[in-house]
């Protein structure tokens, strides 16, 4: 079995994030018992989503059209802007209801050790969304971590001298906690109460 699309599939599933090589091979025996019923169906599914879900031009969300839907969102605050790392971060952050603004998805966080620089993340962009004028609260919604909290200082100075207030999560976020995997009151309570 070293050869083989079987093989390749096993290999693509174990390069998932949190899949290890014997979860994918669980995945793939899976789904080979239910080709019909689940196989098929769910390789059709990533084939649509793949071709419709958009990329926002604006904040950067996912959505079947671009503006997204939360860009185009007429009862959001235009003057507020919630900077994430991730789009599941901006998911995790619409879960709670408690947020009722724009957003901005920067596609990560700046990482020497894996090589990640300012020209690889939607900053510039960010920044071009503020001097832009409408925008009067930019929220640093970023992860407690040593990558989170570098990329928090590098967008605020690059804010500064711009008529914008700049405001962090409060620290009801564990240090080293990630958005995605906090419930929805730590994030509301979190948001809520920002410095």
């Amino acid at each position: 079995m070293k050869d083989g699309p079987l093989h390749s599939l096993i290999k693509m599933l174990s390069s998932l994030p949190g899949l290890g090589n014997r979860s994918a091979r669980r995945i793939a025996l899976y789904l080979l018992s239910r080709r019909e019923d689940f196989m098929v169906p769910l390789a059709e599914m990533i084939l649509q989503v793949a071709r419709e879900v958009k990329r926002c031009e604006i904040c950067g969300n996912l959505d079947m059209v671009s503006p997204c839907g939360v860009c185009q969102d007429v009862r959001r605050s235009g003057d507020q802007v919630c900077v994430v790392a991730q789009v599941s971060d901006l998911w995790a952050i619409e879960r709670t209801g408690a947020y009722k603004g724009r957003y901005h998805v920067l596609g990560g966080l700046l990482s020497a050790l894996d090589g990640i620089g300012p020209e690889q993340l939607h900053i510039e962009s960010l920044i071009t969304r503020v001097r832009m004028g409408e925008i009067r609260e930019v929220i640093l919604a970023l992860s407690a971590t040593v990558d989170g909290q570098s990329t928090a200082h590098y967008i605020a100075d690059h804010l500064v001298g711009l008529d914008v207030q700049v405001t962090h999560f409060a620290h009801g976020m564990p240090v080293g906690g990630e958005l995605d995997y906090l419930d929805d009151g730590t994030i509301t309570t979190a948001l809520r109460s920002r410095a």
